[in-house]
């Protein structure tokens, strides 16, 4: 199984990915295993948290739903989540 998710931090900002697991990939945003220091979660402000996940039954999949989450119509969904989170 793989997984798309969006990520947030304490500002509002959002990352979108996909991954084969989610635990690890999560530790890897946060800093706490190593990841590349020119990453977008590397250089904006933790700690990130899970707002949305969906499991996928095939990496070509989760790649195609990782492209229509970073849409606009995607993004705008994904605003809709956060407003909702925050109330």
């Amino acid at each position: 199984m793989f997984v798309v998710y969006v990520i947030c931090n304490s500002l509002g900002e959002f990352y979108i990915g996909q991954t084969d697991n989610l635990q690890i990939r999560l530790l890897r945003h946060n800093g706490i295993l190593k990841n590349k220091n020119s990453s977008y979660t590397h250089k904006h402000q933790g700690p990130w948290e899970v707002l949305f996940s969906e499991e996928l039954e095939s990496r070509a999949k989760a790649i195609q739903r990782e492209k229509q989450l970073k849409s606009y119509q995607g993004r705008q969904y994904i605003k809709q989540i956060l407003t909702n989170k925050k109330i």
